[in-house]
């Protein structure tokens, strides 16, 4: 828990204790209200969403560098689909747009940026696995996407992961895509840098052959490369994305799980993937959430 959220239990726990003495034999209160939106939220006291709520600001790490998913607009606020997801959970914690906290977040420093306290939540193409499951908890997943390669328009050499040996292959440092392409395709030469767009200059010179990630992520640089990339064959992984917060804050998971949940049911999840990666992508698969 980041060191402002802290402070704001403790200011909450200090006030339960005014209010017992200033009240007789009164019990104290087990629940919070709080909250800067329309409707007072009410959550449990010491949970992080009480503090969250209290204090009436969220940091939220997220991609930077992804179309549809992660961008940075002209305006020097990012947008797309994980930006909403991300806008909707803070939404329900009462807390506005312009008071959401955004931090880039690349694929390597997501686990240390919520274990060190820098953000409190984590939307950015992150896919839930067991390895960092040992490190961080995980809320949903809200989408679930695949691995796919994508390479120049006019080659017809890379239809599938088959096709990559002694090719020169790019992609993310600390990437689950990264990862499998060296578990499970060792004769191709995996080339990384910090993040997904770093490969779109080697690919176009040739240094790269290929560049893999998720079919989304891919999808977003076809669409804004003018002809110039393609999706090469089909996807060839599941990749369930999740929503990354703080080892063993079982109430915060269950609560954003409750809230997934809840915008799948009304619509408001369909209508932010179709205001964002769904103006590309079409129709989307339902996520099934996964309350491990």
């Amino acid at each position: 828990m980041r060191t402002s959220l802290k402070l704001a239990v403790t200011g909450i726990a200090a006030a339960l204790v005014l209010t017992a003495c200033s009240s007789g034999d009164a019990e104290p209160e087990e629940s919070s209200t709080a909250g800067g939106g329309d409707e007072m939220m009410e959550f449990a006291e010491g949970s992080t969403m009480a503090a969250l709520s209290e204090a009436g600001t969220i940091t939220i790490g997220t991609k930077f560098d992804q179309p549809l998913f992660g961008l940075v607009g002209p305006d020097g606020v990012p947008e797309g689909f994980d930006v909403e997801i991300g806008k909707l959970i803070a939404s329900k914690l009462g807390i506005a747009e312009g008071d959401i906290e955004w931090i880039e977040t690349v694929s390597a420093n997501r686990e240390p940026f919520i274990e060190g306290g820098q953000v409190d939540i984590v939307v950015a193409t992150y896919t839930i696995n067991d390895a960092r499951k040992e490190i961080v908890s995980f809320a949903g997943p809200y989408y679930v996407a695949g691995q796919a390669l994508m390479v120049l328009s006019d080659n017809d050499d890379i239809t599938s992961p088959d096709d990559l040996a002694g090719k020169n292959v790019c992609s993310v440092e600390g990437s689950t895509p990264a990862q499998y392409i060296t578990d499970n395709y060792p004769d191709a030469t995996l080339v990384t840098f910090a993040a997904y767009t770093d490969c779109l200059e080697p690919l176009r010179n040739g240094q790269v052959d290929v560049v893999t990630t998720d079919n989304v992520i891919l999808a977003g640089y076809v669409a804004d490369s003018d002809g110039e990339f393609k999706i090469a064959g089909e996807q060839f992984t599941e990749e369930p994305y999740g929503i990354g917060l703080a080892l063993e804050d079982d109430e915060f998971r269950s609560w954003i799980n409750d809230v997934l949940e809840e915008a799948i049911d009304d619509g408001s999840w369909l209508d932010a993937w179709n205001a964002t990666a769904g103006e590309v992508l079409g129709d989307p698969v339902v996520p099934t959430i996964d309350r491990y």
